[in-house]
């Protein structure tokens, strides 16, 4: 750490090291002093002008006060008594008034003799002369600054220095200076050093200085843009502006004092407001300096200085402005005064910072130090006779911006490190929300169902206290299932791990299935949900289950601010596009809360209602999900007269056309029009029967056809209904099997028919499968309690659509036949000749070869654990993992058949692959039993794994009985009736899935069959 004495020492030795730069600069710029002017004579016969140097031609000038002289007039006196000499440079003030003013007119005089040179050009430089003057050479009017007179009225105030060049036409050089001054109060006359020489010497003198004010210039202007470029478009820190006022004066000063650029530059700024604007720079200086360090080093802003010190500065800002210019240049010191105490106390404070907390501040220490000895070397300037000094204010700003950008580095760095740890938490915290979420979800569903159970079984039914009790015990967990749902889908909108399946959506078949999901939420509250979507509307093209959700968050939103009137779900035709209106009549939303309520976690002021706080990001997902869709989800509110929510979505093809029919034309409920529909009107036939009774209700006829077409070949009578009142009108016509329903239809929910129909038929008696485009639980959960017995999610798989619709069909029929046909189906699935024939080949191993039995009953165990293995539910599996389960199910059927089956392998040992499980598998069982067992003499199967270009081709080949090309276009096309396991259809459809590319078959008949597939590389 650094002492006191040592910081000091360093700053004494710095300050001492540019007054000497300061003083050998000085040196090196003085023009060589042969003879002083002597009595208005100079004799510089002999002196070499082509050496680039000039002559200052300081000494005794004539002077005639109060008059202006010609060189006629000067010749005429011969003598030299009587005649009046004045030091230059000097003050006139004694020689013009007995008051000692500076005020007043007269003329300089100075012979020089020269060698006669026919050839040289000669130059002088003239410096500020308070405050105008005329150049003569030889009788000859060279340049002159403002317009000097003997009266007042008659002159021109300037003051810029200026050059002439000339030649000489004799070996004597005549010089006349004419000056006039009655505006400076501090001097007049010729109060600097004239410089002589040769034009090439003047003007290479003139323009060093002239480049080295160029160049200070740039770099403080560079300082200025940056700062004032940083503050625009950063964080408008207070520091940023105070070092651009700062530099800003300083570029005033530079530009005034010297060489006068900015009188050059523009010529009409009057002599008044080019010394009010200097002597205002010189207070900009100060005060922005203090300015600057307060806002620089705030632990020092309690000092006395920072209050006292702006009242100094604009009491002098103000006489400078409200006076005359000679006025506000007497008080010359006080500026200077009001610099160095800025100065100085800055450079206190720094000082201290470097040595207690920031050691970066001694950047501000060495800035402050050349200010100083800037400050110091202007009081000194004259009594130096040097001309431009660059080094100090260069030396100054870039220490001022060294500190700078230090600190941002190190400020950057900071906030580097803080990102990177503001990052990982915000990384864990979504890590900790997924993982509480997933781990939450199964006790809370327990605890539904225990507290369903209860409430149904277990609570007196005149014990009403407790079942209401138990009942808001279950609408509280209802609620906080959708909060850890909430969690999720953030999460994944976080990992853009949501990805849409976009569809043909009716709208107003999903907004009833919302309305009843919520309307527990509306039990003691005098709220209506109004559903006014026209049935006619046409379709959309959306992610039906994401959709659903951002409807059921819109609404669940107004349900909770809304404590009575409505909340209306509407949709309209606008701009070409379907227009989605959620309005209510609640609490409404203000300007400051509708900027930030789509965050997540924000939240509006729920506390007058009646349903707990939420997490605020139902509205944030609603937000990402219209988003995703390509829309944008817009609010309007006014306080206290309730919100309005809407997104538009894209019409599906051809949709708004039908519409525009669909409105000329009545809308009726008609049943769909095509596939093999019965008439209820009809008697049935003896044939007919035999065949389940299956009533299926959809709004819409697409999916009646294709569900009516689907049912209609497995030998079930069907009848179709597009609404829930239309079923309930035609349930009396006959005794059904089954009732088959969607959720989301206008008018009626499914939810809604189902209590209806639960009000007559118990569970067993008339079975319910609900078609759901929602699979999360509390979806299904609220279809069971409305009393359905099984559900089947959307798009429907029709394998999984037969059996769940075969079980239920057959469910009533085993009320009567003691649940015969259910345990033959369970039964079949457990594959019972594959399980009875190993366990026979191990039995019969035990008596013939221990060893080969053991091996045996290691490979069937194997093959049972992989086959109930939880990862067959993964997307993928090790390759490793997927041929453990074939190469057991080989040894097995090659223990049992031997010789009539030969294994070929060909696979290396090193893939790492990641294949979807039980898809080799069942290729392999496919090939052994449908394709070498089905000869006598058997045959060879082949597995190889080939690597391509891009992937890895998998193959399962044999040289079994082939099939022919219908047999092989049925078996990735159809279901074939009677098929257990995994299938070919199965796998084929779950490659596709994953891969976009399922099986290729290619097949002979008496030949053999190759059945192949490609999986991506690692």
């Amino acid at each position: 750490m650094m002492t006191k004495r040592k910081a000091v020492l360093i700053i004494g030795s710095f300050f001492i090291t540019l007054l000497l730069i300061r003083i050998i600069w000085a040196f090196f710029q003085a023009s060589p002093d042969y003879s002083r002017a002597v009595q208005g004579e100079l004799d510089l016969r002999g002196f070499d002008f082509t050496n680039d140097r000039t002559v200052t031609l300081d000494g005794e000038w004539e002077f005639y006060p109060d008059k202006f002289v010609k060189q006629s007039e000067s010749n005429t006196i011969s003598s030299r008594e009587g005649r009046m000499f004045i030091p230059v440079p000097g003050k006139w003030d004694s020689l013009l008034s007995a008051n000692n003013s500076p005020y007043g007119y007269g003329s300089y005089r100075l012979r020089i003799k020269v060698d006669p040179d026919n050839g040289l050009t000669y130059g002088i430089r003239v410096p500020n002369v308070a405050t105008s003057s005329e150049l003569y050479v030889n009788g000859r009017l060279l340049a002159k600054d403002g317009q000097p007179a003997k009266i007042k009225q008659q002159y021109t105030a300037r003051g810029t220095p200026y050059t002439a060049i000339f030649k000489a036409d004799t070996g004597e050089i005549d010089i006349v200076v004419h000056a006039a001054n009655y505006d400076n109060s501090i001097r007049g006359g010729l109060t600097e050093s004239i410089k002589f020489g040769s034009e090439r010497a003047v003007e290479k003198e003139f323009g060093f200085s002239f480049n080295m004010q160029i160049v200070v210039f740039v770099v403080l202007m560079i300082h200025a843009l940056y700062a004032l470029i940083l503050y625009v478009i950063g964080t408008r820190n207070k520091s940023l502006i105070y070092f651009f006022m700062l530099v800003v004066s300083t570029i005033v000063m530079t530009l005034l004092d010297d060489d006068k650029l900015l009188l050059v530059w523009l010529p009409a700024l009057n002599y008044e407001w080019s010394i009010k604007l200097i002597l205002l720079s010189f207070i900009g200086v100060g005060a922005f300096l203090l300015q600057f360090a307060k806002s620089l080093l705030p632990e020092h802003e309690e000092n006395m200085v920072f209050r006292w010190f702006p009242l100094l500065c604009v009491t002098a800002t103000l006489a400078i402005v409200l006076l005359p210019a000679g006025y506000a240049l007497s008080a010359l010191a006080v500026y200077y005064t009001i610099d160095l105490i800025a100065c100085l106390y800055f450079l206190m404070f720094s000082l201290r910072t470097a040595l207690k907390s920031d050691k970066n501040a001694i950047y501000l220490v060495f800035g402050l130090t050349c200010v100083l000895t800037n400050i110091i070397g202007g009081y000194l300037k004259g009594l130096l006779a040097m001309g431009y000094y660059p080094i100090d204010l260069i030396v100054a700003f870039l220490a001022f911006a060294s500190f700078w950008f230090k600190r941002y580095f190190h400020v950057s760095a900071q906030t580097a490190n803080l990102a990177e740890k503001l990052q990982k938490a915000d990384k864990l915290k979504d890590d900790f929300l997924a993982n509480t979420s997933h781990e939450l979800r199964n006790p809370l569903h327990g605890i539904l169902n225990i507290a369903q159970t209860v409430l149904d079984t277990g609570i007196n039914d005149k014990d009403d206290k407790n079942r209401e009790n138990m009942k808001l015990l279950i609408s509280v967990g209802k609620r906080m299932s959708y909060m850890l749902n909430d969690l999720l889908d953030m999460t994944r909108l976080q990992e853009n791990g949501i990805r849409l399946h976009i569809g043909s959506v009716r709208i107003q078949g999903v907004a009833p299935g919302v309305t009843d999901m919520l309307r527990f939420m509306t039990e003691g509250k005098s709220v209506r949900i109004v559903n006014n979507i026209p049935v006619n509307f046409p379709s959309v093209m959306a992610d039906e289950n994401r959709l659903t959700q951002i409807l059921f968050n819109l609404i669940h939103n107004a349900v909770k601010y809304t404590d009575q009137g409505q909340i209306t779900i509407k949709a309209e035709v606008k701009e070409g596009k379907a227009n989605i209106v959620i309005a209510d009549t609640g609490i409404g939303i203000d300007l400051e809360t509708q900027q930030r309520m789509f965050g997540p976690y924000e939240q509006g002021d729920s506390g007058i209602t009646a349903i707990g706080n939420g997490l605020g990001l139902g509205l944030s997902i609603c937000k990402q999900l219209v988003e995703l869709h390509g829309s944008t989800l817009e609010v309007h509110s006014i306080t206290g007269q309730g919100s309005v929510f809407s997104f538009s979505l894209p019409f599906s093809d051809a949709s708004s056309r039908q519409y525009e029919t669909a409105m000329i034309a009545p809308v009726t409920a008609v049943t769909a029009s095509s596939g093999p529909l019965v008439d209820i009107s009809k008697p049935e036939s003896a044939t007919d029967s035999d065949r389940p009774n299956i009533l299926v209700i959809d709004d819409d006829a697409v999916n009646l056809n294709i569900l009516s077409n689907l049912l209609a070949s497995e030998k079930y009578n069907v009848v179709t209904a597009v609404s829930g009142p239309e079923a309930l009108a035609i349930l009396d016509t006959r005794e059904w099997d089954l009732i088959i329903t969607d959720i989301m239809m206008p008018h009626m929910s499914g939810y809604e028919l189902s209590r209806f129909i639960r009000e007559r038929f118990s569970v067993s008696e008339l079975p319910i499968l609900l078609l759901t485009a929602r699979s999360r639980p509390e979806d299904i959960d609220i279809g069971f309690l409305s009393g359905v017995n099984d559900y089947v999610t959307k798009p429907v798989d029709a394998m999984e659509l037969k059996s769940r619709v075969r079980a239920l069909t057959e469910l009533k029929q085993s009320v009567r036949e003691r649940l015969r046909m259910e345990a033959a189906w369970l039964q079949a699935q457990i594959q019972p000749h594959f399980l009875y024939n190993t366990l026979n080949s191990i039995a019969a191993l035990s008596e013939i070869d221990n060893d080969k039995m053991s091996a045996l009953l290691e490979a069937f165990g194997h093959y049972l654990r992989a086959s109930f293995d939880f990862r067959n539910s993964e997307r993928l599996v090790s390759l490793d993992h997927e041929l453990g389960l074939v190469r057991s199910y080989l040894y097995i059927e090659k223990e049992r058949f031997e010789e009539r089956l030969n294994i070929r392998w060909e696979v290396d040992s090193r893939l790492h692959l990641q294949v979807p499980p039980l898809s080799i598998q069942p290729l392999v069982e496919n090939a052994i039993r449908h394709g070498l067992l089905s000869r006598v003499e058997g045959g060879e199967i082949h597995i190889r794994i080939a690597e391509k270009e891009h992937d890895m081709e998998i193959s399962v080949a044999d040289n079994g009985i082939g099939m022919d090309e219908e047999t092989v276009r049925r078996v990735l096309d159809s279901r074939l009736e009677g098929r257990t396991g995994i299938g070919l259809f199965n796998t084929d459809r779950r490659l596709k899935q994953i891969y976009g590319k399922g099986l290729q078959i290619r097949s002979i008949p008496d030949q053999g069959t190759i059945i192949s597939f490609v999986v991506p590389k690692n």
